[in-house]
């Protein structure tokens, strides 16, 4: 099965009811964990690289790493998706390396830090999506802002600040309409990593009720929930029991996704509850064999923990199940579909 773009994953979503799990990627043991999750729940697969990721592994790498993942599991459907490109100029790279889906987030001007007016967001999306439609390339775009950074990318906005920035149900509306995206990430108090939340969110900081608005102002338009993680109390307890210093933070409750599922969201992004259950793994090996020295025998574990975590939202978010049932249509099929 070949690449998929990502519209095809998240109408099916829509057709259906239930969310995808979007898993950030940064080497070869976490799409491996990604994938096993997949297969053994059989769930089609999104995908993610970060500018920071392209980065630090490389587009040769990656691209190479998603089409092993395709040859051998050929009976899953996957997007390969760019997330929080900063640039026109990013997006395009990442179509150029067979990225299917890219994320234009004009929500930040081009440095990925400071909040961007309505006008420029409008005009470098509508810039990219009127490129990646034409080669049937799936685009998200943002609207509002979230709190924290995150690979390099966000405002830096505390809890309080983030509040501030959430996205205007009216503005959404406008904005869908101005640029055509297939996919609309909204601010709703969430933050870019680990240290989202002083203390369990409630209604006051984690703003559920914005997603239910715009859902009814678009019915029809795919929704994003970014700084997902759910940050487990287990595993912070792990790595800090294992020489690791993470203070007591909070993340968005599964219930409170599962909520926003309900209402619209079709993509869910996850990275930082990847990143805890493989530090919490490695630093566990470490600390119980202090002479282990091969990478095989940390890295292992690791992949095992990410795949725990993946297997746990795949399964949550509705999405087990459905890999065999998503029409298979290539990028250069999706061309007629947007003409």
């Amino acid at each position: 099965m070949p690449l998929v773009p990502m519209r095809v994953l998240l109408d099916h979503a829509a057709e259906n009811d239930y969310g995808l799990a979007a898993f950030n990627v940064n080497n070869m043991e976490q799409i491996q964990a990604i994938m096993m999750a997949a297969e053994e729940t059989e769930s089609p697969v999104i995908v993610q690289a970060s500018r920071g990721a392209r980065k630090y592994t490389n587009d040769a790498y990656l691209r190479h790493l998603m089409l092993a993942a395709v040859e051998l599991y050929p009976d899953i459907p996957i997007a390969m998706h760019q997330d929080h490109g900063n640039s026109p100029e990013t997006c395009f790279s990442a179509i150029e390396q067979g990225f299917t889906s890219v994320m234009m987030d004009g929500s930040l001007d081009a440095d990925g830090k400071t909040p961007a007016s309505y006008e420029y967001n409008v005009k470098v999306t509508k810039q990219v999506v009127d490129e990646a439609h034409s080669r049937g390339v799936t685009v998200e775009g943002e609207l509002g802002t979230l709190g924290g950074i995150e690979d390099g990318h966000g405002a830096g906005l505390s809890e309080e600040e983030a509040r501030e920035h959430l996205t205007d149900p009216q503005q959404a509306e406008q904005f869908c309409a101005d640029t055509n995206v297939d996919a609309l990430a909204v601010a709703i108090g969430t933050s870019h990593g680990a240290y989202k939340f002083k203390q369990k969110p409630t209604g006051d900081v984690l703003v559920m009720s914005v997603i239910e608005e715009i859902h009814k102002r678009l019915p029809n338009t795919h929704l994003v929930m970014h700084g997902s993680s759910s940050v487990p109390q287990e595993l912070q307890d792990i790595i800090n029991a294992h020489g690791g210093e993470i203070p007591q933070t909070y993340g968005v409750p599964v219930e409170e996704i599962k909520r926003g599922i309900e209402h619209g969201v079709r993509k869910v992004n996850i990275d930082t509850d990847n990143r805890l259950a493989m530090t919490a793994a490695i630093r566990k090996v470490f600390a119980e064999d202090p002479g282990q020295y091969d990478p095989r025998k940390y890295l292992g574990p690791a992949r095992e923990g990410m795949k725990k975590v993946c297997l746990d939202r795949m399964t949550y978010f509705g999405q087990a199940g459905n890999a065999p049932k998503v029409p298979v249509k290539t990028c250069k099929e999706m061309i007629d579909f947007y003409k």
